[in-house]
């Protein structure tokens, strides 16, 4: 997806979220599964999930992108919560990419 086909008002939330996806998968499978954390693997997946679909959404300029931004944003705060109760690297990144996720995404929110 080019940078060029993304309207430019959602061009950063589209980057935190896709970077927010990655971190979540990523701390899905290098850190909750070998741990046996189900609740935040759990939380992970939908994180991962609802950025996926609200990434989707902003980059081919959705009527309902800022309405799944909202929701985005309280899941990424949610799995943000979960994944700062851990001392595991995968953990913090994936914190950190949903805090920023979530402060993007209440930016396309508020419009």
């Amino acid at each position: 997806m080019a940078a060029t086909m993304i309207e430019q008002r959602y061009q950063e939330a589209v980057e935190a979220c896709a970077r927010c996806r990655q971190s979540c998968e990523t701390c899905h499978y290098n850190c909750c599964l070998p741990n046996g954390s189900a609740d935040c693997g759990r939380l992970c997946v939908d994180c991962a999930e609802i950025c996926r679909l609200c990434e989707t959404l902003m980059a081919r300029g959705s009527q309902w992108a800022p309405q799944v931004a909202v929701l985005c944003a309280q899941v990424c705060d949610a799995c943000a919560e979960q994944c700062e109760r851990s001392d595991s690297d995968y953990c913090r990144a994936c914190a950190h990419a949903c805090r920023e996720c979530a402060r993007q995404c209440r930016s396309i929110a508020a419009g």
